[in-house]
């Protein structure tokens, strides 16, 4: 079975502020199994618009990212995020 993918850009605003999303997200990111397999806050980015801190997380299948994704926990999460951030996010599945 395929792997699924959360892949984002975050463009964060308040670093303070952002301490408190990753301590929620790591929660969230842990309690399904999720494996956080890039974060860097400064890429070689060469194309394109979605600047920022590059993340990719790796979950059993792209049903368990979208599950991440919906979940309380995560949603707890995302609202801290977006008060002080601006997100580029996508869900896939790999090969």
């Amino acid at each position: 079975m395929a792997k699924g993918y959360l892949i984002a850009h975050i463009r964060v605003h308040d670093s303070e502020a952002f301490e408190e999303f990753k301590k929620l997200s790591g929660a969230a990111i842990a309690a399904h199994n999720g494996k956080v397999l890039v974060r860097n806050p400064d890429p070689d980015h060469r194309e394109g618009g979605a600047q920022g801190l590059a993340i990719v997380i790796e979950f059993e299948d792209l049903a368990s990212a979208r599950s991440f994704y919906e979940s309380e926990a995560y949603t707890e999460a995302r609202a801290v995020r977006e008060k002080i951030a601006d997100t580029d996010l996508i869900l896939v599945e790999g090969l």
